[in-house]
């Protein structure tokens, strides 16, 4: 009778009991030009982006960041641990980087960090430079598409979707994050052009040069700032090849629209 009843437990224990979630948690280190292009080695040995559907109807979907069968979690002092993501997208081709943002329902200003893979080993490396900007709330919008294979990250990062690189934006002033709006990129996606107040502020992702071109009253207090540009501005080259907008010398100038991307 006692064999019997220990083989039933036996048989519960096997076929019942489900195992555990495999997750490991990971501490994030400060971005530092990482190169993000791993390609594996070994067959399989990629990311993988799971959707989690939401637990109401009112609720949006959420992903997960898994390596084999475990789960990748972030643990950022003083911060939660998270193992559940807002955003999540591949940054390059071969799957072994991941841009991934916190769902920890602060909006637009949760942070960012990439997962990678490296030789087989995950890393996590958070997406943040500290700003004490007066307006950094109003500007600091998350994912902005630049085009189908590059974005833009909090006004501070460029991204190129095919082969993971990331470019720190110079800023207009080192201790905030670039106060102003994202426009529109130059047609070679190198240069950004951000209004900010009467001005507007652009720069070179790339070299990090930069130009700041004011406005006159009548274009920067424009319902369509946008608009007003791309009537009278046009890109110009400078003796280092690098493009930057200038004001036509001719109102009546017809320009091309498709100079200005985005």
């Amino acid at each position: 009778m006692k064999t019997t009843v220990l083989a039933l437990v036996l048989s519960i224990c096997l076929f019942g009991c489900k195992p555990g979630k495999l997750e490991i948690v990971y501490t994030p280190k400060a971005y530092a030009n990482d190169d993000f292009n791993e390609f594996p080695t070994v067959k399989n040995q990629t990311l993988n982006i799971v959707t989690t559907e939401p637990e109401t109807p009112e609720g949006k979907e959420s992903y997960e960041i898994k390596f084999k069968d475990t789960t990748v979690a972030v643990q950022d002092n003083p911060k939660p641990v998270a193992n559940k993501f807002k955003e999540a997208r591949f940054i390059n081709t071969q799957k072994t980087a991941a841009l991934v943002q916190v769902e920890d329902g602060t909006g637009l200003v949760s942070p960012f960090y990439v997962v990678s893979l490296t030789d087989g080993k995950v890393s996590v490396t958070s997406l943040y430079r500290e700003s004490n900007g007066k307006n950094d709330k109003k500007y600091t919008k998350g994912i902005q598409e630049m085009s189908l294979s590059n974005i833009i990250v909090n006004n501070d990062f460029a991204i190129a979707l095919v082969n993971g690189k990331i470019y720190p934006i110079k800023r207009q002033h080192d201790s905030e994050r670039i106060q102003g709006e994202f426009l529109f990129n130059s047609s070679d996606k190198k240069t950004l052009v951000f209004v900010t107040g009467n001005s507007l502020y652009q720069v070179n992702y790339r070299t990090g040069e930069t130009n700041n071109l004011t406005l006159p009253a009548k274009v920067a207090q424009s319902a369509n700032v946008a608009d007003e540009i791309r009537r009278g501005y046009s890109w110009a080259t400078n003796g280092k090849g690098t493009s930057f907008l200038k004001q036509n010398p001719d109102e009546d100038r017809i320009v091309d629209i498709s100079e200005f991307k985005k």
